[in-house]
C-alpha cells in the first residue's frame, strides 16, 4: 500500500462527523509494507509496558477468543500471499517470529500480534457500551489507564461537541450493529512525528509545533471499523494509524489537491475541535507549510 492510502481530509466530508460507511468484510484487516515494523513495535511495547497497552477483563476471555478464532480464519483466507496456517500456528511473511495461537496468553493479546490493527473490545451495559478489553499499543492522545472500564460517554468526553446529538447517536449505531453490517470510518491528525505510540492525554499541555513548523510534519490517520461478535454480543473496534509525512502530498501526483482539502478542513475547525487536535496555537504554522506544498505538487 502506497503513502497517503487514505485522503478522506480531501473530501466533503465534515471534521468530527460520524462518518460511518458501509464495510465489506473481505477488506476488513487492511495489511500493507508496513505490517513487519508494526508487529515488531506491538512485540517491543509489550515487553516494555504491558500494563500500559493491554487490559482485560476477567469475564472477556470468550470473546477474546472468538476474535482470535476470526483472525487465524480470516487472515490466511483472505491474504495468502501474507499468512500461512501451519498447525496451531500463523507464519507471517517477512515476519521472523509466528504467532501460536495456543500459548499462555490473552487470546487478544495473540490477535494482536497478527495485525497492524490495534483491537478493542466493547460490551454493552447498564451504563452504554463498555471498554472491557484491548490492545492498544498505537494510541492517539489517549491512554488505556485512562478509558479502561469506561463507558462511550466517560471515554468520548474531551471530543467537542460529544455531548447530546453526537453521543446519543453514536450509542443508537451500537445499539443497532447487526453482526452482518460492520461499518468504518476515517479520521485525521497532524503530528509532528512519525511515532506510532502517543499514549499522552488529550487533557495534557502539548507544544508540539513551537517556534516554526517542524521541516516533517505528519498527518495521522486512523481506519477504524465495527463490528459485532456473533457469540458473545460485544463489539469489536479496529484502530489502524497510517502516519505519512507533508512530503508525501509532494509526491503525490494529486498533491496539489490533498493539501488544499486538508488547509481548508482545518481553516474549518472551530477553537475547540482546534484545541482538541493541539493546533489552536500552530494553525497558521500548518496552514502556511501546506500553502507551500500545494504549488510544490502541482508544478
Amino acid at each position: 500500500m502506497s503513502e497517503l492510502a487514505h485522503t478522506l481530509y480531501a473530501g466533503s466530508r465534515t471534521p468530527f462527523s460520524i462518518g460511518l460507511a458501509p464495510l465489506d468484510l473481505s477488506d476488513w484487516i487492511e495489511p500493507d509494507e508496513r505490517l513487519p515494523a508494526y508487529l515488531a513495535e506491538k512485540r517491543r511495547l509489550f515487553s516494555q509496558k504491558r500494563d500500559g497497552v493491554f487490559g482485560e477483563e476477567p469475564d472477556t476471555r470468550d470473546a477474546q477468543a472468538e476474535v482470535l478464532a476470526l483472525l487465524a480464519d480470516y487472515l490466511p483466507e483472505r491474504f495468502p500471499d501474507i499468512y500461512r496456517s501451519d498447525g496451531d500456528r500463523i507464519v507471517i511473511a517477512g515476519v521472523d517470529a509466528s504467532v501460536h495461537l495456543e500459548q499462555d496468553e490473552a487470546p487478544l493479546a495473540i490477535a494482536s500480534f497478527l495485525v497492524q490493527e490495534d483491537l478493542v473490545l466493547m460490551r454493552p451495559s447498564p451504563e452504554g457500551y463498555r471498554l472491557v478489553a484491548a490492545s492498544l499499543c498505537f494510541p492517539s492522545s489517549w491512554s488505556l489507564a485512562e478509558k479502561f472500564g469506561k463507558p462511550m460517554s466517560a471515554i468520548h468526553d474531551p471530543v467537542p461537541h460529544w455531548a447530546g446529538k453526537m453521543g446519543t447517536l453514536v450509542d443508537r449505531i451500537f445499539d443497532k450493529l447487526k453482526v452482518d453490517q460492520p461499518v468504518c470510518r476515517l479520521n485525521w491528525s497532524i503530528y509532528p512525528d512519525a511515532e506510532l505510540h502517543h499514549p499522552e492525554s488529550k487533557g495534557a499541555p502539548r507544544d508540539w509545533f513551537s517556534g516554526s513548523l517542524p521541516p516533517r510534519a505528519f498527518v495521522r490517520v486512523e481506519r477504524q471499523t465495527l463490528r459485532r461478535l456473533a457469540v458473545s454480543g460485544d463489539i469489536l473496534f479496529t484502530i489502524k494509524v497510517c502516519v505519512d509525512p507533508f512530503e508525501a502530498l509532494g509526491r503525490h501526483p494529486d498533491g496539489a489537491r490533498l493539501a488544499a482539502g486538508l488547509r481548508a478542513q482545518i481553516l474549518s475547525l472551530d477553537e475547540a475541535q482546534l484545541i482538541y487536535k493541539a493546533m489552536l496555537a500552530h494553525r497558521d504554522r500548518i496552514v502556511e507549510a501546506l500553502d507551500k506544498i500545494a504549488p510544490a505538487a502541482s508544478a
